[in-house]
């Protein structure tokens, strides 16, 4: 199973931030160790090659190295140290597998069982986790509505989390929204079988019906229009990726 998040009390963390704050701890308990004998610490270097980004890190560390010597060996232990925890994961993160459309049995408004792949039908798809209670949810809808509209070869799936029928229906009546396929997943299924903690959560799979791209929280209309030319972009061929 994929872990896009994780609870961390009433927290959902999404697990690229985790991954950085791991990588971030390392590189700061490396740089710790090289550095306290002779009393250099390295954690404001490091705090400012992370606003930097990553070619701007290398470029601080190589110039507040050349100009402090005492600071050349606990940088490079502490940049050692954060880039092999970063690469190690991302390493394992690349030999999973894009899971596949869940074939879980979900219902329509009216009650009939559908599948995502029986929706899809060899299109991309873009997959809404939501729930009518959640303002970002609630935020974002006329954007997906949009999309919806403009995009006839991408299949759109809103798949809410957690309530009922008549809870959904009086939802989109109250805010004039015509979403086709709306699925009810009173279990939270989807969620817990992507590994989401969160809402909004958009999914987003290509034709061969493999997950290409996540995304957490509310969506922006230019994330959404990135992500989707993504999704326009791969051939019906192409080789599956992540």
């Amino acid at each position: 199973m994929t872990m896009l998040s994780f609870h961390l009390g009433p927290l959902a963390i999404p697990a690229t931030a985790a991954l950085l704050g791991g990588a971030l701890l390392a590189a700061h308990g490396a740089g710790w160790l090289a550095g306290r004998r002779q009393g250099v610490s390295v954690a404001d270097h490091l705090n400012d090659m992370l606003l930097w980004g990553a070619l701007g890190a290398l470029a601080v560390a190589l110039w507040r190295g050349w100009k402090q010597s005492a600071l050349r060996q606990p940088l490079t232990a502490a940049l050692l140290a954060g880039a092999l925890v970063w690469a190690s994961a991302e390493a394992w993160l690349a030999r999973t597998e894009a899971p596949p459309l869940s074939s879980q049995v979900l219902r329509s408004l009216s009650g009939s069982p559908m599948t995502l792949p029986a929706l899809a039908q060899g299109h991309p798809t873009v997959v809404n986790l939501w729930a009518s209670w959640c303002p970002p949810c609630r935020r974002e809808m006329p954007l997906l509505q949009a999309a919806q509209h403009n995009e006839p070869d991408i299949r759109f799936v809103f798949a809410n989390q957690g309530e009922d029928a008549a809870t959904v229906n009086q939802y989109l009546q109250t805010e004039g929204l015509r979403l086709g396929h709306v699925l009810l997943d009173p279990g939270g299924a989807l969620g817990a079988e992507y590994g989401s903690a969160a809402l909004p959560t958009t999914l987003f799979f290509n034709a061969q019906g493999r997950l290409a791209a996540t995304h957490l929280g509310e969506l922006s209309a230019a994330t959404l229009a990135s992500k989707l030319a993504a999704l326009r972009d791969v051939p019906h061929s192409a080789k599956d990726t992540r």
